[in-house]
């Protein structure tokens, strides 16, 4: 019988004074993106962060590859209508879209 449980675990390192939480499945290693919006100070929440970072039209660009290659369910028709509409100022791109 194949067991299909994950080997998974996790450490903590700091980058500049923030802890980042990092999981290791099967060897690979997550980096956790919103423990690096902790070093911004101020009004600026972790969704802000992440969702700036998201308008990006490089980081986009860098999320449809590594999604054309690791995802076999990815749209790219649909994640090319995002990338067209990035870096403009009316753009904004939630986690979940």
């Amino acid at each position: 019988m194949e067991n299909n449980r994950q080997n998974m675990t996790n450490k903590i390192i700091e980058v500049q004074n923030v802890k980042v939480n990092i999981t290791n499945i099967n060897d690979s290693d997550y980096i956790c993106i919103s423990d690096f919006t902790k070093f911004k100070e101020g009004k600026s929440t972790s969704d802000d962060v992440i969702r700036n970072w998201l308008r990006n039209r490089i980081t986009l660009e860098f999320l449809g590859t590594w999604e054309s290659i690791y995802n076999p369910n990815f749209n790219s028709v649909e994640f090319d209508g995002f990338k067209s509409e990035a870096g403009l100022h009316t753009f904004t791109l939630s986690v979940t879209e």
